[in-house]
């Protein structure tokens, strides 16, 4: 035999394979550090929000996370919530709605002469009502998709147009004392079902329902991608996410159980969450939207019909800012000529501090009603501090300003334009 044909032998008992000094073993600790590193940089807007209701809790002495105060963030901040949801799908696609807050008060005018002023079944007002927001989208969708003028233009126009005609339908007065049950929408609580107790049986329940399917969703995916072969994040960490995310939702529940119950607002906002949650995630519509926002061109080349994916964004936009209005309206308890005003610039401030791209392609509905959450604990923890409006604009413009450059920081580092 040859010296060719002659092969490095390993000694007997050593276990490092030939090449192993060239990729020596992974530790794990620095892969389990690394592993929860990433999970956190995901994570940041959640940590953000915790670190705003940690700072308030604290010089507020605890005002904050009282029962009440906790309730009234949710009941205060819903109409928000609710228009950051079609809010983040437009900026998503590429676009913007300045249009929001002016359909909302017309649409809050327009249902104080359907159930004050004619009389009608207040389940009548609310259907029609948000039936003419949906007209205000397919107004607004059809120059957009199919006349071609920017949305930025079309919602500019309409924000003005919007709010003369809700002038014209308040006749510059307001209109007050709807029924009960529109009020409920605003200020309603689902509460003593099972009698009157001092914390309310009917939320614990639907918190511990809501905490057991978390786990079980979450325990089921890890299996999932354990049985694949997928990378799973280090068990400890699982189990302490498991922990933390608990904890939070049990305090949560138990703050509303302990004042009035589960917020009719809540209940509204929990079913668009689930259902634009699966629209967006999950549907033919929703990967569209992103594909638009991602490469447009592109995105006609494929095939997909981007005009209508427009109008129907639009229309959509509409349906939401017009129930957001009937909530606003339904809290109040007056549809006035003074509602609205900038509810637009909430909403957007809400999908960019969520994560949305400036440009168009990125961002989620979590992540959008988390930015409304931020936007609310400013709100509520500055007021009770005391600190004037003049500066509560002023740190809300800075926190928006700051999470926009967040985000051209991270597409100029990972290579972006």
């Amino acid at each position: 035999m040859s010296d060719l044909d002659t092969k490095p032998t390993v000694p007997a008992g050593d276990g490092t394979a030939a090449g192993g000094l060239v990729n020596p073993a992974t530790n794990r600790f620095t892969s389990w550090l690394t592993h929860i590193l990433s999970d956190l940089g995901k994570n940041g807007i959640f940590i953000a929000l915790l670190l705003v209701v940690v700072f308030f809790a604290v010089i507020t002495d605890g005002i904050l996370l009282r029962p009440q105060n906790i309730s009234n963030l949710i009941v205060q901040n819903g109409y928000i919530l609710v228009l950051a949801i079609g809010m983040v799908m437009v900026i998503i696609a590429g676009h913007i709605d300045l249009s929001v807050g002016s359909v909302a008060a017309f649409v809050g005018a327009v249902s104080g002469v359907f159930a004050v002023q004619m009389q009608m079944p207040w389940w009548i007002a609310v259907i029609l009502s948000l039936a003419i927001g949906a007209l205000v989208g397919v107004w607004q969708g059809f120059w957009i998709a199919y006349v071609g003028i920017p949305a930025f233009i079309v919602t500019l126009a309409g924000m003005l147009i919007f709010r003369g005609l809700a002038l014209v339908v308040l006749g510059n007065a307001n209109i007050g004392s709807f029924p009960g049950e529109y009020r409920a929408l605003g200020n309603g609580f689902l509460n003593d079902v099972f009698g009157d107790f001092p914390i309310d049986p009917l939320t614990l329940g639907i918190g511990v329902i809501a905490v057991i399917g978390l786990v079980v969703q979450q325990v089921r995916t890890r299996l999932g991608r354990q049985k694949y072969g997928q990378e799973t994040e280090p068990f400890p960490w699982f189990v302490a996410k498991l922990v933390l995310i608990t904890a939070g939702i049990g305090f949560f529940v138990y703050a509303l159980a302990a004042y009035k119950g589960i917020p009719v607002t809540l209940i509204v906002l929990a079913v668009l969450v689930l259902v634009y949650g699966i629209v967006m995630n999950r549907s033919v519509f929703g990967r569209h939207i992103y594909a638009i926002g991602g490469n447009r061109h592109a995105a006609e080349l494929s095939g997909i019909k981007t005009r209508k994916v427009d109008f129907f964004l639009f229309v959509n936009m509409g349906f939401l800012a017009a129930l957001a209005g009937l909530i606003f309206t339904a809290r109040l308890n007056l549809a006035g000529p003074k509602a609205g005003d900038g509810f637009e610039l909430e909403a957007i401030s809400a999908a960019f501090i969520g994560g949305a791209a400036v440009q168009g392609g990125v961002g989620t509905i979590g992540g959008a009603i988390i930015g409304g959450l931020i936007i609310g604990v400013l709100n509520n923890g500055m007021s009770i501090i005391g600190l004037g409006i003049e500066w509560q604009q002023a740190v809300k413009g800075l926190v928006l300003l700051l999470a926009v450059a967040f985000d051209v920081y991270n597409k100029r580092r990972s290579g972006g334009r």
